[in-house]
């Protein structure tokens, strides 16, 4: 059920970001949901391998070349997606990418923590 409540966050930040860039194109809800699912299992395989392959870069600049790992991964979702999910460049992607994990990080800290910490 985690995973699920992930995947459906995931896709409102996907649609909140693509009606923030322009150069961030997303048909519809069920597009965010289908490449929402295709995020999540890039991040489960292919995220790994490229932090592993990358893991000196990403000490050196303390951390920062995961947002490039990120854009990487929202990169090749766009590309799985075809037409219904498009981003114009690698800087857009870039910034799509710092957004996307700030979101996620605000929403994680202040809805789904104090959810969890209420159940308990």
């Amino acid at each position: 059920m985690k995973w699920a409540a992930s995947i459906l966050v995931n896709a409102l930040v996907l649609i909140v970001v693509s009606g923030y860039f322009d150069s961030f194109y997303l048909s519809g809800v069920g597009a965010a949901i289908i490449a929402s699912l295709i995020l999540a299992v890039l991040n489960t395989i292919v995220r790994p391998i490229l932090v592993l392959l990358t893991l000196p870069v990403t000490i050196l600049s303390l951390g920062l070349f995961l947002f490039v790992i990120n854009a990487i991964t929202l990169m090749l979702t766009a590309t799985l997606m075809g037409d219904a999910f498009n981003i114009d460049g690698f800087g857009t992607a870039i910034l799509a990418a710092i957004v996307i994990s700030l979101l996620n990080l605000l929403i994680q800290k202040a809805i789904v923590e104090p959810l969890q910490d209420k159940k308990k």
